[in-house]
Order: structure tokens, then sequence, then C-alpha cells
């Protein structure tokens, strides 16, 4: 085994329970190239991806070719991931459904993309939202809900918005995690994930963006990834059934 993924290892040999995972690349629609390349990676281990897919990026060809690998392995998932994925704020950090943008246009991008999505992937499509950057604002929920959209996923980091029948599903580990704008090492990054599995009660959502990831930033995720398939106190999941115990959590913890 690689050294630097000894303290992920230890975290789970130490944890009473097992831990639920699942996987979430950003930005489908950019990088085929790169994306198919992250797809055997998955495929090759049979593991569970999920993509969140550019309505607006997404090109036909590439979504028929996704489609058909997902009805293949059953083990690919895909929700939308915004419109066009552009940042609409004059100022302040990057955001494509800000506080800047009225509601009435948030809803119109997210009821367009949704229709565009379900057109090319149909019921593989899943009623999931991955704004970009990871950011929204309260107004995006209620239009999310308003489209059919059960599902929210961002950074755990975010303030829940804690609206009524929407699912909050976040990420707990970016596998492209910068400090100060550096990244950090694999290392590092062992030693952040192992910390998050020590403390998880909720399943563990690790994001990937498949468009930066060249050959040799594949290879070690691919071995991270071994180790979580083959570690008996691991459990991979789909999005959606990650966020269907996050959803069965919350009802029980509100005694419905």
């Amino acid at each position: 085994m690689s050294t630097w993924i000894t303290p992920i290892a230890r975290a789970l040999d130490a944890r009473a329970t097992p831990v639920t995972v699942f996987f979430r690349d950003d930005d489908a629609g950019w990088g085929d190239e790169q994306l198919f390349a992250l797809l055997t990676v998955f495929d090759g281990r049979a593991m569970p991806l999920d993509l969140a897919v550019i309505p607006d990026a997404i090109a036909p060809a590439s979504a028929a070719r996704l489609a058909h690998r997902a009805r293949q392995s059953g083990l690919l998932g895909f929700h939308q991931h915004g419109f066009a994925h552009v940042d609409h704020e004059p100022t302040g950090r990057r955001c494509e459904f800000g506080p800047s943008r009225p509601r009435e246009a948030q809803r119109h991008d997210i009821e367009n993309g949704r229709q565009r999505l379900l057109t090319l992937f149909g019921a593989e499509l899943d009623p999931i939202f991955t704004p970009p950057w990871n950011r929204c604002v309260a107004a995006t929920a209620t239009c999310l809900l308003e489209a059919g959209i059960a599902v929210l996923s961002r950074d755990r980091s975010a303030e829940p918005l804690g609206v009524e029948g929407l699912v909050e599903c976040p990420i707990a580990s970016d596998w492209l995690l910068k400090r100060k704008g550096v990244r950090v090492t694999r290392n590092d990054w062992a030693q952040e994930f192992a910390r998050t599995i020590e403390t998880a009660d909720a399943p563990l959502g690790v994001m990937l963006h498949h468009a930066v990831m060249d050959d040799e930033d594949r290879e070690a995720f691919a071995v991270a990834l071994e180790l979580l398939r083959d570690h008996p106190g691991v459990r991979a999941v789909m999005m959606r059934e990650a966020a269907a115990i996050l959803a069965g959590a919350h009802r029980e913890g509100s005694g419905r």
C-alpha cells in the first residue's frame, strides 16, 4: 500500500461503524477527454460516480455516450450543475445563483437547464442540483423545489439553507483541496480526509474536477479509490442513495 494513504487506512480501521462515501465529479460538459479517462478509473474498479453536468455545455453526442455507459454499468449518475457555469456577481466570490440574480432569472435557468438534461438523459437524470462553485442563496432552494429538484449538494462549509422539502447532500472532501490558493500535497489531503472519516456520522462526499486532472493525478486518486473499495468498513453509494440516507435521518431527528 502506498504510504501516503496510510492515515486513511488507519482512520477506517479505528471506526466502530462503517462509513458511507459517494463521489461527485463536477463540470461534465467540459474536458471530455479527461472526463472519459476518469470514468475509466472508476469503471476499472467498479466504483460509483455521479457527474454534475453543465446543461449549456454538454454536447448531445457526449451525453449519449455517457447515458449508454450508465445503463451498462449501473454505477454512473447524472444531475444538474447550474446552467452555464458563469459568474453573475459584479464583485466578491464567483456565483451563478447568487444574491445579484433575481429569483425569476434563477428559476428560468434552473428550469431550462433541467429540461435540457431531461431531453438528453431522460430517466437517467437524478433530481439533484450542484451550484457552480458550491454557492447559491435561499431563493435558489425554492426555485429548485418548484422545478422538481429535491436535493442540493454544496460544500459542507456552506450554511444549511434549512428549506423544508429540500435535502442537502454536502461534500466533505475536495481532492483538489487548496490552502491560500495552493493545492495541498497528497499526504496533506490524506490526513485531512482521515480526520473527516474519524468524525463522520453521515455519508461523506468526495469532490473531483476531471478537467484539471492529468494522468498522474488520476493514478494517485485510483490508489485512494482502491483502498476505499477494498476496506470492509466502507460502503460506496450513488448520490441518490446518500440523499435518501440523509432524508431518513432528518425525518428520524424531527420525529416524523
